[in-house]
Parts: structure tokens; sequence; C-alpha cells
């Protein structure tokens, strides 16, 4: 990777960042620490494949939802940030998360998927690959983020791992909401297809990557007692409601 390439990607990874994490965060694990998907997943699919074939299907799909209230969904999920998990998971819990109401919680979420960044981050500087919008030279459902994204890599999806992780933190937290708290974390990375921002294959490997960020994360001590303080915060606050 030549030198002005790796600058731009460092600049548009840290700039994709930069709403998730204003506060400052707390990584549980250090990079090396967690697993690294370029060498448990496999290569994005072949343009002359089926799976690609399938991508390209997936994709018309989603151009196809956004003129529909589903469209308008995605539209607002391609905020990349800790609020907009607190938005979208709150009415599934049955509670409003927030850095006020649920400091404990908060953080957790803050730090975890910081730390679940990096386990995506590698293959993505790996291969590079193009986006859907990019590929077909199509305009996307989000337009102004199109020039910042054509430097990031397709593969996985990193909406899709944050969206993951949140969703299978909560279900450990608050197990009797588990259906409804993976229903929407599932759509919030196939919001990503609707937006022309990733292929299904992106997205699928983006839950991969979480799913494995998460395990890895139980080896964290530090993890381990953060999920301890918001264990007790949740409690509390079904109990209120």
């Amino acid at each position: 990777m030549n030198t002005k390439r790796l600058i731009t990607l460092l600049i548009a990874g840290m700039t994709a960042l930069l709403p998730l994490f204003g506060q400052k965060p707390q990584s549980y694990l250090t990079k090396e620490q967690m697993p690294d998907a370029v060498l448990y997943l496999p290569a994005p699919p072949d343009t002359l494949s089926m799976h690609f074939a399938y991508d390209t299907a997936q994709y018309r799909w989603g151009q196809r939802m956004r003129p529909t209230a589903r469209g308008e969904q995605a539209r607002k999920d391609a905020e990349y940030s800790i609020e907009r998990m607190a938005n979208i998971f709150s009415p599934a819990l049955g509670f409003t998360i927030s850095p006020n109401r649920t400091p404990e919680l908060w953080k957790l979420l803050r730090d975890a998927n910081y730390t679940a960044h990096d386990a995506c981050s590698h293959a993505k500087e790996y291969y590079f690959r193009p986006r859907p919008y990019m590929h077909f030279n199509e305009p996307t459902l989000v337009p102004q983020d199109e020039e910042v994204l054509r430097h990031n890599g397709s593969y996985p999806s990193g909406h899709t791992t944050l969206g993951w992780t949140t969703a299978l933190i909560l279900v450990e937290l608050c197990p009797e909401a588990e259906n409804e708290v993976l229903r929407v974390g599932y759509e919030y990375g196939q919001s990503r297809v609707i937006a022309g921002y990733h292929w299904q294959s992106d997205v699928d490997a983006g839950r991969l990557v979480a799913s494995a960020a998460f395990a890895r994360l139980h080896a964290s001590p530090a993890f381990i007692r953060q999920l301890k303080k918001a264990q007790k915060e949740v409690n509390k606050q079904r109990k209120t409601k």
C-alpha cells in the first residue's frame, strides 16, 4: 500500500469514527488482541461468482426499497453513532439509553464498539473493496457521504459491526427483549444495502466480525467489570418500567 493511500484511509477512518467516539473512549483490548478478519473470513466474492450475482440482486432490491418507509429508516441509519444506537434500541428495551439516565451502559457501548471497530479495520484496508455505488456509478440514498466513503473499503461493513455488537451486548444484559433487539440490530445492517453503501456479503461479514469481537471482549477483565455495572443499571431501569 502506498503512503498516499494509507494516509487517505487513516483520515477517512478517523472521520467516520468522530461521531461515534466524540468523548474519549477506552479500548478494552489492543488491535493486535482482536480477531483478525483477514485470517478467518473468506475474501469478498469474485465479480464472476454466484455470490456476487446475489450481491447484485440484493443491491437492486435495496434500490426498490428507497422510496418506501423502509428506505427512510435506512437513510436515518446512515448515522454511525452511539446516539443512533440509543435511538433505535431504546424502544426494544423499554427504557431510554442516554449518558445521563444510563451512564454505565452508555460507557459500555461506547468503549466496546470502539474496541470492536478494530476487528474489521484490517480487512477493510486489506481488501479495499469498492462499494456498490462505485461499481455501478449510481447515486446512493445518502449522497453527502459518498466522497468520504470512496476512500474506505466496503468489506466488512463497519455499520453492521456496530449494530450487531450493540445488539449482542444488549441481549446479554436484557435477554427478555432478545427477539426485538436482534431484529433491530439485523435491520440496521440491512439498511446499508438499501442505502447503496454495502454489498450483502459485506453486511453478512460484518455480523460475523461483530460476533467474533463480542466473544473476544469477554476475555477482557475491564469489559466484564463494566458489563456488571451496566447490568445493575439495566436491572434498575427495567424495574422502574
